[in-house]
């Protein structure tokens, strides 16, 4: 899989969210995306998995522009902000509704993701009575239940205890060596130093090739 993005911007009532923006990204690779808030980073996430179109500029997913068909780019899955589910269902039942849209997993493929995330015990609870903590752990686990080969997330460990953060840490690096294909927006140092193999920073819209070492030292 490779993203190519080519002269992308992004404007909201007539300002500059994302500007000419022109990066590609391949399989096999974790990127990072840095930045204060309001740098860019959420936007330019959503206008990869097609949450928005962009104002000016194209995405290519294996060259096919997939905003030129209206129509989502395949076997993406994103965590951007603050994940949310249904407060009456279950976290399992969530999953299960959410995966039943495209039929491709079966109930134990949502255990296994729930495991991977230290959720799968709090599975028959309901959503509403979920912490903070454990929303965030079922947002992780919905986006890597269907197996996709792009993942996306933002600011993905944020109110995660540390024992999770590290195991899902792992676990990304074990999918890079499958072949997919990871971005990652992140204030954490740690999701950045031990996840990326190459790093962006986003300053008033603007995406630059960050310099690795300033992250490891």
């Amino acid at each position: 899989m490779k993203i190519e993005v080519k002269n992308l911007s992004k404007s909201f009532n007539g300002k500059d969210i994302i500007h000419n923006v022109n990066i590609i990204f391949e399989s096999g690779k974790v990127y990072g995306l840095i930045g204060q808030n309001g740098s860019g980073k959420s936007v330019f996430l959503k206008l990869l998995c097609g949450f928005y179109f962009p104002t000016e500029g194209k995405i290519f997913y294996d060259n096919k522009d997939f905003n030129a068909e209206k129509s989502f780019p395949p076997s993406v899955r994103a965590l951007i902000e603050s994940p949310d589910f249904i407060p009456e269902l279950t976290g399992f039942e969530n999953l299960k509704l959410l995966a039943s849209i495209q039929n491709k997993i079966i109930d134990e493929d949502i255990m296994k993701a729930m495991q991977i995330v230290n959720i799968l015990e709090a599975k028959n609870k309901k959503y509403g009575k979920y912490s903070l903590g454990m929303k965030q752990k079922l947002g992780l686990a919905q986006v890597i239940m269907e197996n996709p080969q792009v993942l996306l997330f933002d600011e993905p460990l944020n109110g995660i205890e540390d024992e999770t953060a590290k195991k899902f840490r792992d676990y990304l690096r074990e999918e890079k060596k499958k072949g997919k294909l990871i971005i990652v927006a992140s204030h954490i140092k740690e999701d950045i130093q031990y996840l990326c193999d190459e790093v962006y920073k986003f300053e008033n819209g603007k995406l630059e090739k960050y310099d690795e070492k300033k992250i490891r030292e």
